[in-house]
Order: C-alpha cells, then sequence, then structure tokens
C-alpha cells in the first residue's frame, strides 16, 4: 500500500493564504501604527482607519484558506510503479 500524497505547499490554497496573510499583516500593522488622516475614508464623519478595516478581514481569509488547506488536503492520485506502463 502506498503512502498517500498531497499537494502541500504547490496547493494553490496555501499560497493564497501566504499572500493573503502577508498583505494582511502589512496594512493591519500600517493601519494600527501608521495612521494619518491620509489613510481614513474622506468625507466620513467617524474617520474610518481604511487599513486597520481592510487588513483584519485579509488577515480572517488567510486563517481560513490556511485552515481549509489543512483539514481538507488536495490528494494527488497514485503514480505508477516503474514495470507499468503509462496509460494512452
Amino acid at each position: 500500500m502506498t503512502a498517500r500524497r498531497t499537494a502541500g505547499l504547490f496547493d494553490l490554497r496555501v499560497i493564497i493564504a501566504l499572500l493573503m496573510g502577508i498583505f494582511g499583516l502589512v496594512v493591519t500593522l500600517m493601519g494600527l501604527f501608521g495612521s494619518s488622516t491620509k489613510t481614513t475614508a474622506s468625507g466620513d464623519p467617524l474617520e474610518v482607519n481604511v487599513n486597520l478595516w481592510s487588513g483584519i478581514p485579509m488577515l480572517l481569509l488567510a486563517a481560513g484558506f490556511a485552515l481549509w488547506a489543512k483539514l481538507r488536503p488536495t490528494v494527488l492520485p497514485p503514480e505508477p510503479a516503474d514495470d507499468e506502463e503509462p496509460p494512452d
């Protein structure tokens, strides 16, 4: 019996999770420590910090993709043995 192989780091969900996590972390940190009047929504009387409120969902999306890839990995088809002929 051969071991079950998964896509691992080549799974698209892992790549999306890494990218969204990096972008979300940068945007969230800019919202926390680099906020100014230029990064708030113009015309909003509450002056919402756009970087903070767009970075947090990016981090949540990254966590969701990573969890999805961990719980439901993509299983690759088994490789043919050396003595077998590949199907046409």
